[in-house]
């Protein structure tokens, strides 16, 4: 517990100064939690193919630089990543003889899960009124993730998965949604009441993160317990002390700040 809290010290401020910093200290910031995730999950499903792991630490990288280009530009993501496979579907057929395509698949795969999903933070920040929503990624995770663990032993008595999370429970993933979504809303009014957010319902913005938010928060954990028990083993990494390493510190803030972003692209109508 002292070396969580700890960690906790440090790493607190270190999240508020780039979050709050933006631009391209975020950018730098979401890079390189990205390829140190992609290396755990590599680590963790396929650590003897090197080689192929340069080439998606080389593609994430590609697409961390450019990636305002990316995802804004007309159709440039879909040939990113169609580019991307193709590649690495060369590189499977050129090293056949020590490459296998269940390989392959989950080079793309941890590129997607530890990068693409992560570059999200980055993208809300970046976007329409970003540096007062960007925090709406981290109260649906961090809110569910503590108020499941109260509701849950507090109310707590049906399993809810108990072959992947035994100790979670249905009373406890409940009262983790109810808690994100009121904070969520009340993050919200704060934000009605101390600012002008021209072209948003930002109370309807904020309830439909933290609800759905709070949802994907818990898929992303469980998720992640799913292939720690695949693959036998207790933490991704040991970036961070008392907490494991990348994906297991932000196994719900993967799901959600996805869930912030395209909630904004759909609900924002102006752009500033």
């Amino acid at each position: 517990m002292k070396t969580r809290i700890i960690s906790a010290v440090i790493l607190v401020p270190l999240l508020l100064f780039f979050v709050i910093s933006g631009g391209i200290w975020l950018k730098v910031a979401v890079g390189f939690l990205g390829l140190v995730g992609m290396h755990e999950f590599y680590q963790a499903f396929s650590k003897e193919n090197k080689s192929l792991h340069v080439i998606c630490y080389a593609f994430a990288l590609f697409y961390m630089i450019f990636i305002e280009d990316i995802i804004n530009g007309n159709n440039y993501f879909n040939i990113f990543v169609s580019v991307f496979m193709v590649v690495l579907l060369i590189y499977t057929v050129l090293y056949h003889n020590h490459t296998n395509a269940l390989e392959c698949m989950t080079g793309f795969f941890g590129f997607f899960y530890a990068c693409f999903l992560l570059s999200h933070i980055y993208l809300v920040r970046e976007y329409t009124y970003g540096k007062l929503l960007v925090w709406l990624a981290f109260i649906a995770a961090f809110g569910c993730d503590t108020g499941a663990y109260f509701a849950g032993i507090t109310f707590g008595k049906h399993k809810l998965i108990p072959t992947l999370s035994p100790k979670k429970t249905i009373e406890g993933s409940i009262g983790g949604i109810v808690t994100a979504t009121v904070l969520a809303l009340l993050y919200g009014w704060w934000l009605q009441r101390s600012f002008t957010m021209d072209g948003v319902n930002i109370l309807l913005l904020c309830g439909l993160t933290g609800f759905f938010g709070s949802f994907l928060a818990q898929i992303g954990d469980l998720a992640a317990s799913a292939m720690k028990r695949l693959t036998g083993i207790k933490d991704f990494g040991k970036l961070i002390p008392g907490h494991g390493g990348v994906l297991d510190r932000f196994d719900s803030v993967i799901l959600t700040a996805p869930a912030v972003y395209y909630i904004m692209l759909f609900l924002i109508d102006v752009q500033v």
